[in-house]
């Protein structure tokens, strides 16, 4: 019931407000209610197809001269974005990569401290493409662990002639999704030569057609030429030996993880540089490296 006096005009608002919803009523008295055919055709949508999801594999890319890409390859175990750097756009392909262990920090330094390098000295890129790879294994990094979070050891877990399906290797080849993201960028980009950064052996080993290259940055630091042979799954005997890529095995030593950025880079950014300008044909670094200080004299300003 509604009262008269001063909520009159309430009331007579609230009738006109029944009698048009009666009349709304009426019309829609013959439509179908929810379940009917009506209905359904109107406001159920089709079934979704499902859609068959991409395999993980590097981005293509084109990065601008003078510039470097930041490009997601995929995704970790535990989700954490595995990425690389890309600068130059030329024929010849280097892949410069570090962290696949956890535990061996230092090479993940000095792979940084190059990216800067490249940016603040362009002409390195004519003619070449670089990739950069700092962090392989960004969960075992963060835990300081060699292995992956399933306790793989990612560098075992390549599909080599003498992978060995033992617990730490994985229970068969790529069975990880950071060693399958090398995998594709490797199949991708079929780099000229890599270079991979470990610790803490303190030598230069070197698999495939790369005893020159590696002679070349052995040259350029302090750590001696010492051929450790083919480790079962691992990178070199997958790329080396199998897909016929020189690839270099940087051992620094333990204590390099004592130094900062900047003394890695004294001590080892001419050997890196070594890598990046070698020339097959002539046997040695391009004379690009020679203008450039010797190692330990890189001046502040070229870091």
């Amino acid at each position: 019931m509604f009262h008269r006096g001063s909520h009159g005009g309430a009331g007579r608002t609230a009738v006109g407000c029944r009698i048009a919803l009666a009349g709304a009523c009426l019309v829609l008295s013959g439509c179908r209610g929810p379940g009917g055919p009506a209905y359904e055709q109107s406001y159920m949508s089709p079934p979704a197809r499902e859609v068959e999801r991409p395999r993980p594999g590097p981005a293509r890319y084109t990065p601008l001269a003078g510039r470097s890409e930041e490009v997601e390859l995929g995704r970790s175990v535990q989700g954490r974005p595995i990425s690389c750097q890309v600068f130059g756009q030329g024929p010849e392909t280097i892949l410069i990569m570090a962290g696949i262990h956890g535990s061996e920090p230092a090479g993940t330094s000095l792979v940084r401290e190059l990216a800067g390098y490249l940016v603040r000295h362009p002409e390195l890129l004519d003619g070449r493409r670089i990739i950069l790879l700092p962090e392989a294994n960004p969960d075992g990094l963060v835990a300081g662990r060699r292995f992956n979070v399933r306790g793989v050891d990612l560098n075992r877990n390549f599909p080599a002639s003498n992978f060995a399906a033992v617990s730490r290797h994985g229970p068969r080849p790529l069975s990880e999704p950071e060693s399958r993201l090398l995998d594709s960028l490797l199949e991708q980009h079929r780099p000229t030569r890599i270079v991979s950064l470990h610790q803490p052996l303190n030598c230069i080993d070197w698999d495939g057609p790369a005893d020159r290259l590696a002679a070349a940055m052995a040259a350029d630091c302090d750590l001696p030429l010492r051929k450790l042979g083919a480790q079962p799954g691992s990178l070199g005997s997958y790329a080396g030996n199998m897909l016929g890529i020189p690839i270099v095995t940087v051992e620094l030593p333990g204590s390099a993880s004592r130094l900062s950025p900047a003394e890695l880079w004294a001590r080892y950014g001419r050997m890196l540089l070594a890598a990046v300008v070698f020339d097959e044909r002539e046997n040695a670094a391009k004379p690009a490296l020679r203008g450039l200080p010797p190692a330990g004299l890189l001046p502040a300003q070229a870091r």
